[in-house]
């Protein structure tokens, strides 16, 4: 088992309030070429459809599994291009950080595409 990082430094509130996460379904899972390690997501995110980039190339056997599920995103953060791909929101998975094989952050019920955390 590995070991837990402690938590980080007290923020406030507002700070926490600043992060849109919103709840979305993954549409597709598709290959990013000459990507060892990322895959483009398509994602229903409720107000509209979004491709996210993720590396998870080398954490899943198999990254299409995840097709259908939904998952939790940060939706404002700015547009970034990996590999030459725009991904327009990230992936809020748990289990990276801390040297575990991530899994996704899901709800425990299915809910509309769009709602938010918190």
């Amino acid at each position: 088992m590995p070991d837990i990082a402690p938590p980080q430094d007290l923020i406030a509130l507002e700070d926490l309030t600043r992060i849109d996460i919103r709840v979305g379904t993954i549409l597709e899972v598709s290959d990013i070429p000459n990507s060892r390690k990322l895959v483009r997501l398509k994602v229903d995110l409720g107000f509209g459809t979004r491709a996210v980039v993720v590396g998870m190339k080398q954490e899943r056997a198999d990254p299409s599994e995840i097709e259908g599920s939904q998952a939790l995103f940060v939706v404002n953060l700015p547009p970034r291009k990996m590999a030459g791909v725009v991904s327009e929101a990230m992936l809020f998975d748990v289990g990276y950080s801390d040297g575990i094989p991530p899994a996704l952050a899901v709800p425990e019920r299915r809910v509309p595409n769009g709602t938010r955390a918190g």
